[in-house]
């Protein structure tokens, strides 16, 4: 089936880009010649537009077009670069030689080249908005948490990491309200940590290696297929750089957790480099209210995480990945203790993941072809991951597979940009004692997408993806968005203005919030269930304002989501005591709010290494509404707040920096009230705030640099203990001993280390 796709797929394509090429008569064209250079350098794969004419200039920074006589406008482009346009006239017949000369782009984020949405652009240039967490907060989280990227995530508008099993500290993201099953955590594009990621995902990747990471909030099954109903988190590898470099982290926490992290790049030829991960990390159990009950669950985690990178500097790129983790978590009751039931009851998590991956692009340069300029992606992955789970008596042991490969072209034509590709993946899951939830997901797919510049000031994007789920059944999923800027003078010069709405699916499987927490034992064998769908939509204003000294940015969003057959979990019939069932809810759950976002930088003195101030100020609000299958109604489903949805989140981050010297930070979050679910102790939580407080500074010994670092976490001490228990009277649905967590467990916090360069 996929290569009778493919062919039809390339057939198709290159129909349309045969009638988008007219033809011209011999003696009514030009033959037009573009040297592009930067500070006396030529400039290799800019682009080169003429209307619905492009190229991309070879290794010599040279580029040649055969255009209609008469008046062009023509526009030069390269990421990390100021775009150049300029007008000009071609005589019938002659040969035209222009020289442009690129002046490097301003603003850093110009600079990013965004990887999830496969079409090669800028970030501001992208009508799909693409949230990125840039390198240097990246490292400003490192210095709190190296072990994961939980709080990374936790603090960016409009995701919530929600803690899903507080006896052993599992934890999803959740994205503008949708429940953390519909998200997606990828690295480098690839699902290596399965098509679910599951409760544990988050934790077990340590943000050390990483470059930057990008976020997709809503539905984008129309680039990734089921898996990302919800949105996309791609996390981007740091690359090697010139020079090899070594990286040394060690961080102890005052609840006992000791992180060591050992990162190294290098490049091996001119052409390829590699970098090499490994860390250790442990956390001791703690029972923070001496109740018999760890609420801090104690691990030992090991990681290791090679990768491969080739460039030959003429369009063509490589990178491949293999990574090991295993880990054992411990939780439940501790030193002999008791539950309330008079018995002990320990819960255990033994992970032992492996994975590999690679990815190929190249650029072809073919003048007589008419693929010329398109870019070619190849990538594929595997992993496999093998639990074994202890919930007191009951043992379940598992194992998840992925596999996953795809294939696109990525082709610019004109004013538009071209993508098709073909995909396929398969997520399989063996338990040896319960092997009635056993499946075996396979997925075929075929997807394109197409770029238009419109104008200089208005960009859209539609794409398109077809999954055809072995299970299922077919899904369609398309996407829709629009990106309209600002001139480029005035007071409001460079605004945008996006829209967008997508549809996506998911596949039901026995994996939820509820189950991370009971285990599989509790769940009655899935039976009658169909795929959700979903469907998403956003609207958002924002920009820049300058400043004397230093800007301001601005953005405002707009978003909603219906959830349609959502899965939802309901008690069993009668005679399964302690057990529950999946049911699709009779009516959708809606999810719509609000975010509204600030930041400044500005310097903090006339010279180009004084210390710079930034501040970054964010607000959400939130309403989630679900179908309360507990109450059984004659005319359809009441309606009940979705749990552990807060209403209003707000929060404040500044920092003083002086490059390369040091840093002093403050963040202050904000938390409003969250409807409970079965919770004996409240049916509303408290509202919160969290403060945190972080101090670097870099200390120069010998050839190499160290950052000392220390972090007070939690100042004011907000922990769920201290207004109610975690633990339950007695054992709740499917067996459980906890309520939900709704706010930290760990209360106050403080960390320290140092990250040496060298």
């Amino acid at each position: 089936m996929l290569p009778l796709v493919n062919a039809f797929l390339l057939v198709g394509l290159s129909l349309v880009f045969a009638r988008s090429a007219p033809a011209q008569r011999p003696d009514s064209t030009a033959r037009l010649r573009v040297r592009v250079t930067h500070e006396g350098a030529p400039v290799a794969d800019a682009l080169v537009r003429a209307g619905r004419l492009a190229t991309q200039t070879d290794s010599a920074g040279e580029a040649r077009l055969v255009l209609p006589a008469g008046s062009h406008h023509l526009v030069v482009s390269r990421i990390g670069f100021q775009p150049h346009a300029l007008t000009l006239s071609l005589l019938a017949g002659a040969d035209t030689t222009i020289r442009v000369a690129f002046e490097a782009a301003v603003a850093e984020m110009e600079a990013i080249l965004v990887s999830a949405t496969r079409n090669e652009r800028r970030v501001e240039d992208l009508p799909l908005r693409v949230e990125v967490i840039d390198e240097e907060e990246v490292a400003e989280k490192v210095s709190m948490t190296p072990g994961d990227i939980a709080m990374m995530l936790n603090e960016t508008a409009g995701l919530r990491v929600q803690v899903t099993n507080p006896s052993l500290g599992g934890a999803n993201v959740r994205m503008q309200g949708l429940l953390g099953r519909y998200s997606l955590l990828l690295a480098d594009g690839l699902p290596l940590y399965g098509g679910q990621a599951g409760g544990l995902g988050l934790l077990q990747v340590p943000p050390v290696d990483l470059g930057r990471v990008e976020v997709i909030k809503g539905a984008a099954s129309s680039l990734y297929g089921p898996g990302a109903s919800g949105g996309v988190v791609n996390l981007i590898s740091r690359r090697p750089e010139e020079q090899a470099s070594r990286t040394l982290l060690v961080n102890q926490t005052s609840r006992g957790g000791t992180d060591g992290v050992v990162f190294v790049s290098a490049p091996l030829t001119e052409r390829i480099g590699y970098t090499l991960l490994a860390g250790m990390h442990r956390q001791l159990a703690q029972d923070v209210d001496d109740d018999a009950w760890i609420d801090v669950p104690g691990y030992r985690r090991v990681v290791v995480r090679p990768r491969g990178y080739f460039d030959d500097g003429a369009g063509r790129t490589a990178f491949v990945t293999a990574g090991f983790t295993g880990e054992g978590r411990d939780g439940g009751t501790r030193d002999g203790r008791v539950a309330p039931d008079g018995r002990p009851f320990a819960e255990g998590l033994r992970t032992r993941r492996a994975d590999a991956g690679a990815l190929a692009r190249w650029l072809v340069r073919d003048s007589t072809s008419a693929w010329h300029g398109a870019i070619v992606t190849l990538r594929g992955s595997a992993m496999r991951q093998r639990h074994e789970h202890t919930f007191g008596p009951v043992r379940e042991d598992d194992v998840h597979r992925t596999a996953f490969g795809e294939a696109s072209v990525a082709v610019p034509r004109g004013a538009a940009t071209w993508v098709g590709g073909v995909a396929w993946q398969q997520d399989a899951y063996r338990s040896r004692r319960l092997p009635m939830f056993d499946y075996t997901f396979t997925i075929p797919a075929v997807f394109a997408q197409v770029d238009v510049d419109a104008a200089s000031w208005l960009v859209v994007s539609t794409s398109a993806r077809v999954d055809a789920h072995n299970v299922y059944g077919t899904a369609v999923n398309p996407r829709a968005s629009l990106l309209a800027r600002r001139p480029a003078d005035g007071m409001l010069a460079g605004w945008s203005t996006r829209a967008s709405a997508g549809l996506g699916s998911f596949a039901p499987t026995p994996f939820t919030d509820e189950t991370e927490v009971t285990g599989l034992s509790a769940l009655v064998p899935l039976s009658g269930l169909v795929a959700e769908r979903v469907v998403s939509a956003s609207f958002d204003v924002g920009g820049p304002i300058a400043l004397t000294r230093g800007r301001i940015e601005l953005q405002a969003t707009a978003f909603g989501s219906r959830v349609r057959r959502p899965l939802q979990v309901l008690d069993a019939p009668a005679g399964a005591v302690d057990r529950f069932q999946l049911v699709n809810a009779g009516g959708p759950t809606h999810t719509w709010g609000g975010e509204l976002l600030g930041r400044l930088v500005r310097p903090l003195g006339a010279d180009d290494d004084a210390p710079a101030l930034r501040v970054t100020a964010t607000y959400t609000y939130l309403r989630s509404r679900e179908c309360d299958v507990d109450v059984s109604h004659a005319r359809g489903c009441p309606r009940r707040e979705v749990p552990l949805t807060p209403r209003h989140a707000a929060g404040l981050v500044a920092s003083v920096e002086q490059e390369g010297r040091s840093r002093v930070g403050l963040e202050v979050y904000h938390t409003g009230r969250q409807a409970l679910h079965r919770n004996p102790y409240r049916a509303m939580s408290r509202p919160y705030v969290i403060v945190g407080v972080l101090g670097e500074r870099a200390v120069t010994v010998g050839a190499a640099t160290a950052r000392l670092f220390i972090n007070f976490e939690n100042l004011t001490n907000v922990r769920q203990t201290r207004y109610d228990p975690l633990l339950l009277p007695s054992r709740g649905p499917g067996g459980r001993w906890t309520t939900d967590a709704w706010t930290d467990l760990a209360g106050f916090t403080m960390n320290g280390g140092v990250r040496l360069v060298f």
